[in-house]
């Protein structure tokens, strides 16, 4: 698709993207937005992490962060408990079994990495990263 329209080839790239990534991660059972968030949420025994201030470090509307954590509760790979500093906040903890999917999908991810590299050029897909970061 031609378009001089930045926003749009943008949202084309990374839909293209997120599907390298979510082919890559299938056998997982976990899709690229789910690795984002597991990627940031504490590991067992850590201090747990608020909706809100996941929704802060990965950029994403609240509601959204909320949604996906619920489908990883559902799968038990994310435990919600009440924040300690407010306890009208849920906070939310890696399980044992998150670990796991985690550390099994790290060389499918790392695959992704490599597949868009390919693509691109380890030089050109470093320069989109660090472009799309400073917009």
């Amino acid at each position: 698709m031609e378009t001089d329209c930045y926003c749009t080839s943008l949202r084309v790239a990374a839909r293209r993207a997120s599907a390298i990534y979510d082919r890559a991660l299938e056998p997982v059972g976990i899709t690229s937005a789910q690795w984002g968030l597991l990627r940031r949420v504490p590991q067992p025994g850590g201090e747990p992490i608020t909706i809100q201030d996941l929704a802060d470090r990965a950029e994403l509307e609240r509601s959204t962060v909320a949604r996906n954590i619920r489908v990883l509760e559902k799968r038990g790979l994310v435990e919600m408990t009440t924040s300690s500093t407010d306890r009208r906040a849920s906070a939310i903890v890696l399980t044992p079994d998150a670990v796991a999917v985690t550390a099994a999908a790290q060389p499918l991810w790392q695959r992704a990495q490599r597949e868009i590299e390919q693509a691109l050029s380890v030089e050109s897909a470093g320069e989109l990263r660090r472009l799309a970061l400073s917009v």
